[in-house]
């Protein structure tokens, strides 16, 4: 039940809301908050006149204070999303919203926002891309500059400034391209072949260049072998031939027993033949390395994995 005398306040400031007064309607409204902290329209209210003022992280956190009392009063999400928009904090302001339809899926004025906050965020890429794609052109790493423009692309289609970065970068990346290519040896030719085949999704025809490497190099511990055994084996992976994946991830492991990349292939290989045991093997060793090493994206697959993998090989003894 509203305590009266709060009740009171916050009708005074209502009156001064209406009227444009937002810092009287702002004491009025604090004065009910001290009587009654528990109820969120009052720190809806004030929440609504410090916008007005244009005083948006009161507005905010006033907003959040309000669906803190009452997670279930959708105008406290829209408000607190409109601070933070206002601030700048896209991210959190779509994070807001989404908790806001959480609550009411159907409401039109949380989903407009969702789409203007998408926008907001889509612009902030592009701008920040557009920034790491000058540096790398003005550095000379075209290659870098072009996957940068590519990306802006495709956030935003026919963008001026990526496509004139890439008519400077193109010509640049391709001559040098074409002075590189023409100091590979016959080998390192047939891999730089198989890694074309591989971008384009062509696995086959990877397998045969990668293949045609190693049986040209002579020697399945050099260098050049191991990196087309690593990636003839993410080829078997893709196409699911996972006695491939395991055979090829295991000669990159005879040279390279740390090899991060080939333990987590072979893991999985082993997973979807349901050798669980030599897969929880594989995910063991990876787990007791470094963690700068593995880096988080394998560390959280690994765990993951382990997870998995202890249930299932727990079910088996249990079953046997």
């Amino acid at each position: 039940m509203p305590i009266a005398e709060a009740e009171a306040k916050k009708s005074e400031g209502n009156t001064y809301f209406k009227n444009g007064d937002y810092k009287n309607a702002i004491k009025k409204y604090t004065e009910a908050i001290e009587i009654d902290p528990n109820n969120h329209a009052y720190w809806s209210n004030r929440s609504a006149s410090y916008a007005s003022l244009e005083k948006w992280e009161n507005s905010r956190d006033d907003a959040k204070q309000c669906v803190t009392v009452n997670k279930s009063f959708v105008k406290g999400y829209f408000r607190m999303a409109t601070a933070q928009k206002n601030l700048g904090e896209y991210e959190a302001a779509k994070e807001t919203l989404t908790r806001g339809l959480a609550v009411d899926p159907r409401n039109a004025d949380l989903k407009k926002n969702v789409k203007e906050i998408d926008e907001l965020i889509r612009n902030d890429k592009v701008k920040s891309l557009i920034i790491q794609a000058q540096n790398a052109l003005d550095t000379q790493d075209y290659s870098n500059c072009i996957k940068i423009c590519d990306s802006i692309l495709r956030l935003d289609a026919g963008n001026s400034k990526a496509q004139k970065m890439l008519q400077i970068a193109n010509p640049k990346f391709e001559a040098l391209e074409r002075k590189r290519k023409s100091g590979l040896s016959k080998t390192e030719m047939l891999k730089e072949a198989g890694d074309d085949h591989y971008k384009k999704a062509q696995f086959e025809d990877a397998i045969k260049k990668y293949t045609d490497c190693i049986n040209a190099l002579k020697d399945r511990t050099h260098p050049l072998a191991i990196k087309c055994f690593s990636n003839r084996s993410a080829c078997y992976k893709q196409l699911s031939n996972f006695d491939g994946t395991i055979e090829d991830s295991s000669a990159v492991l005879e040279v390279e027993p740390q090899n991060v990349k080939a333990l987590m292939r072979r893991a999985q290989a082993f997973e979807a033949i349901e050798r669980y045991r030599y897969a929880l093997q594989d995910i063991r060793t990876v787990l007791s390395m470094p963690p700068d090493v593995v880096g988080s994206t394998n560390l959280n697959l690994a765990n993951g994995m382990q997870h998995r993998l202890n249930r299932v090989v727990q079910q088996l003894k249990q079953a046997s």
